[in-house]
């Protein structure tokens, strides 16, 4: 992937071909850009999408401290040194917190929003069970990532949550051996900042939002909508009913056409 001479090398996967509207898609707390490569395979067939590993996560670097001011900073220096302008800005989660921040604060450089799944407010102790969970595992006699599944299973009953937590294991190059991809120690540390809002009083963002919300998750509420429009007045939001937490993958054909229909052609 391309350097950036002066900051953070942020790794990414790209789709689609140069010359269609942009897309930056950023992901969620102890995802990558891997949770996005077969939505963004098929938004790619009409926009050129990159999809950004952030800091501490994925292959990018691990950096204190994780914040959302980081964060953004290394968005918006990775986009200048990829000659990324006015894109599509799309964040799930977490990557959906961040892209609000970014898009109030900075609005000349984006062209429209999208979030998935979460609402700039704040989540208390939302991960601290899977914190635990994870620090339980022996990285160093671990065999597989089989193993580290069935420990997690002790404290975490979600299957789902599970499989997607022990897709961090990798193994290291210079030992053989696994260890966590993420900054564990670093995104545990800075868990209270990531749960909070994104967001000051006040900042709002007046251009192009869609929200995509999950109808099978706890994370978007009902009585979420009026902080939504006091942030994003011109906020659509959609439902994807049969879906939970993640609808770029569990319901992927309806999620890539919600997209496709707020964009326009």
């Amino acid at each position: 992937m391309a350097a950036c001479s002066k900051c953070m090398d942020l790794f990414y996967r790209e789709f689609g071909e140069a010359g269609n509207p942009q897309m930056v898609i950023l992901h969620g707390l102890m995802g990558s850009s891997r949770n996005w490569q077969a939505a963004a395979a098929d938004l790619g067939a009409k926009y050129h999408v990159f999809c950004l590993d952030l800091r501490n996560h994925g292959e990018s670097p691990h950096v204190a401290p994780h914040s959302y001011d980081g964060m953004a900073e290394d968005v918006l220096d990775w986009m200048a040194s990829h000659s990324v302008t006015k894109p599509i800005l799309m964040g799930h989660s977490m990557g959906g917190k961040l892209a609000m921040k970014l898009a109030c604060e900075n609005p000349e450089k984006i062209g429209s929003l999208i979030v998935v799944d979460i609402a700039p407010k704040t989540y208390p102790n939302s991960h601290d069970t899977e914190y635990v969970a994870m620090r339980k595992v022996d990285m160093v006699s671990l065999k597989s990532r089989t193993e580290a599944a069935r420990l997690l299973e002790e404290d975490i009953d979600d299957w789902a949550m599970r499989q997607f937590l022990v897709t961090n294991i990798v193994r290291d190059k210079q030992t053989g051996g696994y260890r966590w991809q993420i900054n564990l120690g670093e995104l545990e540390s800075n868990q209270r900042s990531i749960e909070a809002s994104s967001l000051e009083d006040g900042q709002c963002y007046l251009g192009e939002v869609m929200f995509v919300v999950g109808g099978m998750s706890a994370y978007f509420k009902d009585g979420d909508e009026p902080i939504v429009r006091k942030h994003f007045p011109k906020a659509e939001i959609k439902t994807i009913v049969e879906s939970g937490h993640n609808p770029h993958f569990e319901r992927r054909e309806e999620f890539v056409s919600l997209v496709n229909e707020f964009v326009g052609p």
